[in-house]
């Protein structure tokens, strides 16, 4: 298949995903080590994560709509350049606090340039089959950079020092702006007034970013407060209102941050619910896999992350090699399907691995079953982008973004705090620690697979098949 045009702007588009994905996986490993140093308390050390999610999916939204508004290029710039300086202050960084006001920053500058980056692809690449190929790239930054940052957290760690995790943004960062200065499209303002943007409805983005927040803070500290708390319920009645009010006030703003319009589209709308589910159930194949190699199979930082890049090394040679002429052939809906079974599968093998495993045996035949992933997640962007109309691409990278992290936020707290439960309660019944914790993984798999089920039954009844372009060309031949 011949490369997509303008392969620049592609790899900077895809270099700036890269390094949003990375940053987001690689501190995983690290963070027994800057508790250490830093001094975090056990509570404090869940923010190292959380500052970061916070800023990052609640701000998307509102960066995607202002990226169509003031220009997608100025906009990936500038969080792009956000993004590596809170990176060098993260690595500075000699107190809880400075890390964790460095991790919210890194978050905002993501949110800019992660909410732009979908839309100025699908307006750089418009023939069908080179789209699919230009996404397929896109989206393995996405799906195997997850895996390849706990690689490389694990060895800069234990070969450096935590604050390398941050630095080697820096030398990213900037090459990726300087290239981005070149490659990008220039922008064509669509601000309305003699203020770039100045028709941006700034009341429904303070309401829609404040209750993206507030809704995920109450996801987060579900683990640590319970989910029936009085701090829980109230942060989630408090984003549940802000959220209505936006909804309210986009249906009557003369010029809304979000047009409802958008979410007429079954492809947006079908596109994003898949999503959600599907990033909140595989939160429980990146993360509780990496705690069962080391908690229970007693594997290293270093020795967890090679023994996840088989999933990474697949995903990655899918979405490269295989997804793009699928999608040609068979549609994304069909080839979504398939990336859901095979996911599916994932987590119904994690949901009966034993305490004393096999790697060859146990494990690595679930590593390559991950190769869904690979399938689901090109299918799926190019679903949710198929509805948007060009004026709204910002808009609709936002918009998927914005799901993507609030099913993580979902992942992280729910599947977490089950685990935990389980683990507690087989704790208490004298189960041996090891048994106690396969136990506690053994139940998030099990929802994880369910929550993939339900993904499967909503893309299946809701996405409606688009004729394959290569079956479309025949048609018109004939």
């Amino acid at each position: 298949m011949p490369a997509p045009r303008h392969p620049l702007a592609l790899g900077v588009l895809a270099a700036g995903t890269l390094m949003t994905v990375l940053d987001g996986s690689i501190v995983t490993v690290a963070m027994p080590a800057m508790q250490n140093d830093l001094g975090f308390t056990p509570a404090g050390l869940s923010w190292i994560v959380n500052a970061y999610l916070i800023a990052f999916g609640s701000l998307l939204l509102l960066a995607g709509r202002l990226g169509d508004l003031i220009g997608r290029k100025r906009m990936f710039l500038a969080g792009t350049g956000v993004f590596t300086a809170a990176s060098l202050l993260a690595g500075l960084a000699a107190s809880p606090a400075v890390l964790i006001a460095a991790r919210f920053l890194q978050g905002a500058g993501s949110a800019m340039a992660s909410a732009v980056g979908l839309g100025i692809l699908v307006t750089l690449f418009t023939e069908p089959r080179e789209r699919a190929r230009a996404i397929a790239v896109f989206s393995f930054t996405g799906s195997a950079g997850a895996s390849l940052g706990q690689v490389l957290g694990g060895v800069l760690t234990d070969a450096l020092a935590w604050n390398w995790i941050f630095f080697i943004n820096l030398p990213i960062g900037a090459a990726t702006l300087l290239v981005a200065l070149r490659a990008l499209p220039a922008d064509r303002d669509r601000g309305r007034g003699p203020v770039p943007g100045a028709g941006a409805d700034v009341i429904g983005a303070l309401l829609v970013t404040s209750g993206l927040m507030a809704g995920i803070y109450a996801v987060v500290k579900i683990e640590e407060y319970g989910a029936g708390s009085a701090h829980t319920l109230g942060f989630g009645a408090l984003s549940v209102a802000l959220l209505a009010g936006f909804l309210l006030r986009q249906a009557k703003a003369a010029q809304p941050l979000m047009p409802l319009r958008i979410l007429r589209s079954r492809a947006v709308a079908g596109a994003n619910a898949v999503q959600m589910l599907m990033v909140a159930a595989l939160f429980s194949f990146q993360v509780l896999v990496a705690l069962y190699l080391q908690k229970v199979l007693g594997y290293g930082a270093a020795e967890t992350g090679f023994a996840m890049l088989p999933a990474a090394l697949i995903i990655g040679a899918v979405s490269l090699g295989a997804s793009a002429p699928l999608i040609a052939r068979f549609g994304e809906r069909n080839v979504l399907l398939t990336g859901l079974v095979l996911l599916v599968g994932v987590l119904g093998l994690l949901a009966r691995v034993p305490v004393h495993a096999s790697y060859a045996t146990d494990l690595l035949p679930v590593m390559l079953l991950a190769a869904g992933f690979g399938l689901a997640l090109p299918a799926l962007t190019g679903l949710a982008m198929s509805g948007a109309e060009e004026a709204d691409a910002g808009l609709a990278s936002g918009l998927f973004n914005t799901t993507q992290q609030i099913g993580m936020a979902l992942g992280v707290a729910v599947l977490s705090t089950l685990a935990a439960a389980r683990t507690g309660s087989l704790t208490k019944a004298g189960k041996p620690d090891a048994e106690a914790l396969t136990g506690g993984y053994h139940l998030a798999f099990g929802v994880g697979a369910g929550l993939l089920l339900i993904a499967l039954a909503v893309a299946f009844t809701v996405l409606r098949p688009r004729v394959p372009e290569d079956t479309r060309r025949m048609t018109m031949a004939a």
